[in-house]
């Protein structure tokens, strides 16, 4: 039996299966980088081990120095989280050498998975529905074919390519960015992306648990999951388990998995992978089965049997999002920076399936947490459960819309619009579902009210803690004078660029006008900004209450409270209408150094990976100059137009920060 068990991954996984080795009475290895030294997984677990160095090549991802860590803490059993190790034949094989129970697939079963032309082989020839396979770009029939790599995951690689003109470059480039070979498949267009979760053990037992829909992605990622399908019906979930079934007795597989599928609109699906892991959605199918799957995970990891003689019922519906750090202003690249909020209201669960509807939290976050550039971007995982979908939907889209995030930046306004679109709602979706509804990347506070009201809240809450931190005469209202004075003004740097709101207090403190306007950012060079006349279409106000936290306005007899966490110069500024993060500028800033007008500067941190140019050399436009590695993606930067690379200050390997000059390029 496993007795101490070591957790070969970091962050919410590790929580996560920390939480049923606590329940069954397992002890926790827990393993951590340098910058993860004071992170949630590594407080929670009975013992840790330190892996000196940040990036994941050096820790996490280090077979060796995971090996010698487990034998050092007395561990007998590794679990491999849900990353790269879970589908790393040879990890597996170094723990079973070491003695040590492996929670996951026979290494046998690894290494026919990582050949993803093999295992669609396998698959066939069992009789599971597949698309054909093409390694020769001479043998495509027709278009348009999607290009994949035949070894790796996580969406890396996929392109679609639609005419035969580009088909070779195409493929090509893809062999590049994935190091490896690649095939192609028919594109088969307007599909679900549907997956099987299943258990299975080493007596040949294999039981499925329903479907759940992953359609709803960005960039080949999922980023909403939900069970059941609101496309499947009893007869058709029948055919898909059958599938799935068949498909993991083929490959020979053992442990917890899912097997993905693509769905079309007429119901025919079709074999696209078995995915060697418990999945990062598995918490929606522990909510509807009532199972707590890293439990049974463990069971048949010590050569236990599968519970259960067939598929438990579904109860309800659940729908989880997950919340990753992106930055919308740079195409969604990951952001980085230290978490210094996380609130999620009415949470009803931790990492455990759910005793009753409500809402459950998988976070490998916490206050303060420092997000870094060297993993995956997601913060935590948000789930709702309850007896319909609609009600799924709506409690989880408050929840998100309520959810104090501070700090980075994130998905959450995408992921609040998308659950309340009208197509989502409908059950209307397939992997297309953003490209056709481009309305869903508007932020959450888009009016011009709802922005000018959170500009006046922050500005009276930063008043008020400025009064609370007066050494004397602390108890005045704010801007108070014995005779009538210009308003008070504070800029801030918003989402759409500098704000300038002012506000005029009576002498019993309630606020006597107020007013907010766009500002040139030419003018904030300017020691003192011009007075703006009240403006007539703002609505009435009334200051209920201001203090340094939280604000409360009355708006035309709506009273309306607003949360105002600040930060050094950042006012994150939390109300029912949304979110919103406001540097306020200095009025008498210090002069910044100018960077050379054709300057290519660094859109995210990240390491410097791959220079493809060299100083002197002529570059076309949209022609790739070099990546940057962060957050477990390759991302490029490519010539904004046509020119001279005239400087080149960095190095392959080299760490650079947000806006880090990367090259310089002269324009021709």
């Amino acid at each position: 039996m496993i007795r101490r068990l070591l957790v070969a991954d970091r962050g919410e996984v590790a929580r996560r299966v920390f939480a049923t080795c606590r329940l069954v009475g397992i002890e926790t290895v827990a393993v951590y980088s340098d910058v993860d030294t004071d992170a949630p997984h590594v407080i929670e677990a009975d013992y840790a081990v330190h892996l000196p160095g940040n990036t994941p090549s050096a820790t996490y991802l280090q077979t060796e120095a995971l090996i010698a860590a487990a034998q050092r803490a007395g561990a007998n059993a590794v679990h491999p989280g849900i990353g790269k190790l879970a589908e790393d034949p040879d990890f597996a094989a170094a723990v079973v050498d070491a003695g040590m129970i492996w929670a996951g697939p026979p290494p046998a079963t690894l290494r026919t998975l990582a050949d993803k032309i093999e295992t669609k082989k396998l698959v066939a020839e069992a009789q599971v529905p597949v698309l054909p396979t093409f390694t020769d770009p001479d043998q495509v029939p027709g278009f348009p074919v999607l290009i994949k790599p035949a070894s790796g995951t996580g969406g890396l690689g996929i392109r679609v390519v639609r005419d035969a003109g580009t088909l070779a470059e195409a493929i090509a480039s893809t062999r590049r960015e994935v190091g490896g070979e690649v095939f192609c498949e028919p594109y088969v267009g307007n599909a679900r992306h549907i997956e099987v979760p299943i258990l299975a053990d080493a007596h040949g037992s294999v039981v499925p648990f329903g479907e759940r829909e992953c359609s709803v992605q960005r960039r080949y990622q999922k980023i909403i999951e939900e069970t059941p399908s609101p496309a499947v019906d009893p007869a058709l979930r029948e055919d898909l388990c059958r599938a799935a079934i068949i498909a993991v007795r083929a490959l020979g597989y053992v442990g917890a998995g899912a097997v993905e599928f693509l769905l079309d609109a007429q119901g025919d699906f079709w074999f696209l992978e078995l995915t060697p892991t418990l999945q990062a959605d598995h918490a929606v199918t522990e909510c509807v089965s009532g199972y707590d799957l890293v439990r049974l995970q463990l069971l048949v990891a010590e050569g236990g049997s599968v519970p259960m003689p067939g598929p438990p019922p579904i109860r309800g519906h659940a729908i989880e999002v997950r919340i990753c750090a992106e930055d919308p202003a740079y195409a969604w690249l990951p952001a980085a920076g230290t978490l210094h909020r996380f609130a999620v209201p009415d949470i009803a669960g931790w990492f455990r399936p759910l005793p009753q509807p409500g809402l459950r939290l998988d976070a490998g976050v916490a206050d303060g947490s420092v997000i870094g550039m060297h993993h995956d971007p997601m913060l935590a995982k948000l789930v709702a459960w309850a007896p319909s979908r609609q009600e799924a939907a709506r409690m989880i889209a408050s929840a998100l819309a309520r959810t104090h995030l501070h700090g980075v930046v994130s998905n959450r306004d995408l992921l609040v619009r998308v659950l309340r679109h009208h197509a989502f709602r409908a059950g209307d979706l397939d992997t297309g579902f953003l490209d056709r509804h481009p309305e869903v990347f508007a932020p959450l506070l888009s009016s011009v009210d709802a922005v000018r009201l959170s500009c006046l809240a922050a500005a009276l809450a930063g008043a008020a803690a400025r009064r609370a931190a007066a050494p004397v005469l602390g108890s005045l209202p704010s801007g108070w004078r014995n005779v009538p004075s210009g308003s008070q003004t504070a800029v801030y740097d918003g989402p759409t660029g500098p704000v300038e709101v002012g506000y005029r207090m009576n002498r019993r403190g309630d606020l006597a006008g107020w007013w907010v306007r766009a500002v040139d950012p030419e003018e904030l060079d300017l020691a003192g900004l011009g007075q703006a006349p009240v403006a007539d279409e703002h609505p009435a106000v009334v200051v209920v209450q201001a203090d340094s936290d939280r604000v409360v306005l009355n708006v035309q007899g709506i009273r309306m409270g607003v949360h105002v966490h600040r930060v050094g110069d950042v006012s994150y500024v939390d109300s029912p209408e949304g979110s919103v993060a406001l540097r306020e500028i200095s009025r008498f800033p210090l002069p910044a150094p100018e960077a050379a007008e054709s300057s290519l500067i660094a859109p995210l941190p990240g390491a410097v990976r791959r220079i493809l140019v060299v100083p002197g050399q002529r570059v076309r436009a949209g022609e790739l100059l070099l990546t940057l590695e962060a957050m477990k993606l390759e991302h490029p930067v490519h010539a904004p137009s046509a020119g001279v690379v005239s400087s080149l200050p960095v190095q392959p390997g080299v760490e650079v920060d947000t806006g880090e000059l990367l090259a310089v390029l002269d324009p021709e």
